[in-house]
């Protein structure tokens, strides 16, 4: 399926030493101007598994995916709720690479939230974000959005899953099923799966990105840098009718 996008621009990092931002746009112009990768040579997202007696970790049932399955491009995010730069993605970029490559049918995007160990209080959110999205769609876009507006308010709360449960009844979510959902650890398994699959992938801070055939970059891209990018990978995929 993926291949990534590392920028350091803004990062997460828990071990990568700072880039600076002049070689960061120069990683990201190289990307550009490369080859795309065949995207089949190594078994996880065109990424060689640095533990080859790791478990098969299946891909196409973690995370939330949107736009179509048919889309030429194949996008892989994976943020910690945590992460400050990953809040910036999602509040100031996303949005935009939404409404013109997700809902046009350029680009699938699937996003795979998992914790890094770096931020208290991620593990309860990711938990709750995770049993709202096995209660329906609407359910997890309006605690998504939630954990990534107010995610000053729940890192620094003393009691984190009772504030998200609180924010869970606010937006119609079914709390019953909620807490039951949390009671009997359903969602442990994904929540473990996304950070297995973030150790077998390398990834060393949040947000990473994933792209099908290119290089990873990681990072809070700016909006317009995501938006040259995409729009060059979309015509090279598309290209000769591709």
């Amino acid at each position: 399926m993926v291949v990534a996008f590392v920028v350091t621009l803004g990062s997460c990092r828990a071990e990568a030493p700072a880039v600076g931002e002049d070689d960061t746009t120069a990683t990201t112009r190289s990307l550009l101007t490369e080859p795309p990768s065949d995207g089949v040579s190594t078994p996880i997202l065109g990424v060689p598994n640095p533990d080859p007696n790791a478990p098969d970790i299946p891909i196409a049932e973690l995370g939330y995916d949107r736009g179509s399955a048919e889309a030429p491009v194949k996008v892989l995010e994976m943020s910690d709720y945590g992460c400050g730069y990953c809040r910036k993605f999602h509040l100031e970029t996303f949005p935009t690479l939404q409404d013109e490559f997700i809902e046009t049918g350029m680009v699938e995007w699937k996003f795979a939230p998992f914790v890094t160990g770096m931020f208290g209080n991620s593990l309860p959110v990711t938990e709750a974000a995770e049993c709202a999205l096995e209660q329906d769609e609407e359910a997890f876009l309006a605690l998504n959005e939630r954990l990534w507006r107010d995610q000053a308010e729940w890192k620094g709360s003393s009691d984190a899953a009772g504030l998200v449960r609180q924010w869970a009844g606010e937006l119609d979510v079914d709390v019953a099923r909620f807490d039951a959902c949390l009671a009997e650890d359903r969602r442990l398994p994904r929540v473990a799966a996304q950070s297995g699959l973030s150790r077998q992938l390398g990834v060393r801070g949040t947000p990473t990105f994933f792209v099908l055939g290119y290089p990873p970059l990681q990072g809070a891209l700016p909006t317009e840098m995501f938006r040259e990018i995409l729009t060059l990978v979309h015509a090279e995929a598309t290209r000769d009718g591709g």
